[in-house]
């Protein structure tokens, strides 16, 4: 089971989504980016998916910070300043990890 979340500007869980363990980080990021009300979103490299999380959220007025894949052909410009604030998302995470209840699962 996965667990994709959003968090706030300090790393507090604003939302979560259940997903099975095998399905990939985008099912979370479908039931949760519409809903989310920041004016900046910084999610991992894991969302750099043109139709199902860039144009939504362009199309929304979202600024988008997300590096580009290694894999992508044409590699996209991104405010490296705002994306060193990811490590509060990335503390938010680590935190359950701590439990064994939620990490082995």
């Amino acid at each position: 089971m996965k667990i994709p979340a959003t968090c706030n500007a300090l790393g507090n869980p604003t939302g979560f989504h259940l997903t099975p363990g095998q399905a990939h980080d985008l099912g979370g990021a479908d039931a949760l980016l519409p809903g989310i009300d920041a004016d900046t979103v910084i999610p991992d490299k894991a969302f750099d998916a043109d139709e199902r999380v860039l144009e939504p959220l362009r199309k929304a007025g979202k600024v988008i910070v997300i590096p580009s894949k290694a894999n992508r052909t044409t590699p996209r410009e991104y405010d490296q300043d705002p994306y060193k604030a990811r490590h509060l998302i990335e503390s938010f995470f680590a935190r359950p990890k701590q439990f064994r209840a939620i990490a082995t699962r």
